[in-house]
């Protein structure tokens, strides 16, 4: 069984940063891509970010400048720093992993449970 994990999720003010954190446990194999996506009340859910597992990152147009997206691919964890947050921002914050287990033949594409991010104004 494979699970992600995210933390770091709260209440920020307008401005201020968060770091999201997102780890993968279980029979992991290897992780290709990564990435975060986010679900504002009533809205359906969005792209933030992707990296793969070489490094190369995808930015959805409203947070680029802002936040960063990256991964530890030896401890199966994937990172969002987040700059500059603005009320819009607001959402549940989730965490996508596409990835390989250990002796199962295919890809399997997991989520995470996730984290609310709330910015005030």
């Amino acid at each position: 069984q494979v699970q992600l994990v995210e933390s770091g999720g709260g209440l920020v003010q307008a401005g201020g940063s968060l770091r999201l954190s997102c780890a993968a446990s279980g029979s992991i194999f290897s992780i290709t891509t990564m990435g975060w996506y986010r679900q504002a009340p009533g809205k359906q859910r969005e792209l933030v970010a992707t990296i793969t597992r070489g490094g190369s990152t995808n930015y959805a147009d409203f947070v680029k400048g802002r936040f960063t997206i990256s991964r530890d691919n030896a401890k199966n964890t994937l990172y969002l720093q987040m700059n500059s947050l603005k009320p819009e921002d607001t959402a549940v914050y989730y965490c996508n992993a596409d990835l390989f287990r250990i002796q199962i033949t295919g890809n399997l594409e997991v989520w995470g449970q996730g984290t609310l991010v709330t910015v005030s104004s």
